[in-house]
């Protein structure tokens, strides 16, 4: 039997995903989580944490835990933000590294979920969720 509720069936289809995204993944040591974090702060960074954990829809304690392994790796720098009071995120070399031998990797996974849920239902779906992602559900 399914059930009506939104948030459960999101959550199910997240974890499925997810799951698949960090088997495919996990011949390079990175799971997609961490796969999507060096991927954003590569494109945006060096960046503030709290703007990043906007970027990732994350609270600032969720980034800070899945940032530490990330640092101790060496993958990603933390320095003092312009402000003093902020801290910055910054990809480093080995980071870069880390993402590029990732990517055929994260190409693959991408490859294998369009294959069984279907190209086209696949870009229907990313436009969905990106909307769901955009919606402030506060505000209604």
């Amino acid at each position: 039997m399914s059930t009506p509720c939104n948030c459960y069936v999101l959550r199910q289809a997240t974890r499925r995903v997810t799951q698949f995204y960090d088997q495919t993944l996990a011949p390079s040591g990175l799971r997609a989580t961490q796969y999507m974090l060096l991927l954003e702060i590569g494109r945006l960074g060096p960046i503030a944490l709290r703007p990043l954990a906007s970027v990732m829809i994350m609270d600032r304690a969720t980034l800070g835990h899945n940032l530490r392994p990330l640092e101790a790796q060496g993958y990603v720098s933390l320095s003092v933000g312009q402000d003093r009071r902020s801290r910055e995120i910054a990809l480093t070399k080995a980071g870069g590294d880390a993402l590029e031998s990732a990517r055929p990797l994260w190409e693959r996974a991408q490859a294998g979920f369009e294959s069984a849920i279907g190209e086209g239902e696949a870009t229907d779906l990313r436009t969905i969720l990106k909307k769901v992602a955009d919606t402030d559900f506060t505000a209604r």
